[in-house]
């Protein structure tokens, strides 16, 4: 079975194609970071007019890579949400539009569920049930997988995610966007234990996160140090290597905490924030301890992709082959990662 996925929840334009055989056998993908960074932020309606001018290409690089033809597919995968509307109906509207042209079924896709499975495309992966740490700008999640549709959510964040702690604490340190990634070269210049940041909820019972009052405590020493006269790279960096060690600190608590109550040995960590050096140096670290596992995907399938809308729609087709017949395009802004089903 050959699925061609297509990706554009937010401002990464992307298209693959995945084969049950052969496995991946092409990946292509445009960033709109340079699009966005004069603003320091994602400006939904850019996004979707860049989704417009570049997807059609992106999928006829991804089509001549793997050196497959429409016939040869058995599917078409389309991001339907969550995400930026504007930018899902670019996309779900191109990947219905191909399927009704070329006679294929058109299958919607969770966009976490995706961010879930992407550590399935690698050569060691984990095996269900593990328990699962979605970490990105929209969402914090952990998740106890039993298998494809059977997830139970087991904490979720109250307000900002962490992905958006790190943006936002980039934003306050005067770093240009994309901000997280800034922050995390920033930290590694720095000396954490030089200024004390709180660990949000983490002695506090139960898996969920919140990160608002984390950004708050950031603003208010940022505010406090810039009374006193401009913030020097050294301090700067300081700042960010303490700040990103509470994040890491918070998320790999709960992480624990979670294997612990569940009593399962293996943890996947996916979506943008997955990519993060100290997060990962941490995790392995203290699961090494526990005699847990901990599993990634490669660096540029945690971040969106083509590659992990592709592989999840093949799932999803070999689970309900009649099920994709339908020409109705969906996009859900929001979308219960829990309403899914499986076997």
């Amino acid at each position: 079975m050959i699925v061609l996925g297509i990706e554009t929840s937010c401002d990464e334009t992307a298209a693959a194609v995945y084969d049950t055989a052969r496995g991946l056998l092409s990946h292509c993908l445009y960033s709109q970071v340079t699009t966005h960074a004069p603003f320091g932020g994602v400006v939904p309606e850019l996004a979707s007019r860049d989704h417009i001018r570049k997807l059609l290409p992106l999928i006829d690089e991804a089509l001549a890579s793997a050196a497959v033809v429409p016939s040869d597919l058995a599917g078409v995968a389309y991001t339907a949400g969550p995400g930026l509307v504007g930018a899902l109906l670019v996309g779900a509207t191109v990947g219905v539009g191909l399927a009704v042209g070329w006679g294929l079924p058109a299958v919607p896709v969770h966009h976490m569920e995706a961010h879930l499975l992407a550590a399935l495309l690698e050569d060691e992966q984990p095996a269900f049930p593990f328990i699962a740490l979605l970490v990105s700008g929209g969402h914090t999640l952990l998740v106890e997988v039993a298998g494809l549709g059977r997830y139970r959510i087991l904490g979720e964040t109250l307000d900002d995610a962490a992905g958006e702690a790190f943006d936002k604490g980039a934003k306050l340190l005067g770093l240009p966007y994309p901000g997280g990634p800034e922050l995390a070269r920033l930290a590694a210049l720095g000396r954490v234990g030089q200024y004390r940041f709180p660990r949000p909820m983490l002695k506090v019972p139960g898996l969920d996160f919140s990160f608002s009052g984390l950004k708050t405590a950031l603003a208010l020493r940022v505010r406090d140090l810039e009374a006193r006269g401009p913030l020097s790279e050294a301090l700067r960096a300081d700042l960010a290597a303490d700040y990103q060690q509470a994040i890491v600190d918070t998320l790999v608590g709960k992480s624990v905490r979670a294997l612990s109550v569940t009593g399962h040995q293996r943890l996947v960590v996916a979506g943008g924030v997955g990519a993060n050096r100290a997060l990962r140096e941490q995790l392995r670290a203290e699961l090494s301890r526990t005699g847990a596992t901990v599993y990634y995907p490669r660096t540029e399938f945690c971040t969106d992709n083509g590659a992990m809308i592709a592989f999840t729609g093949c799932q999803r087709l070999a689970l309900a082959p009649g099920a994709y017949s339908s020409v109705r395009v969906e996009a859900r802004p929001r979308w219960p990662l829990e309403e899914l089903t499986g076997p």
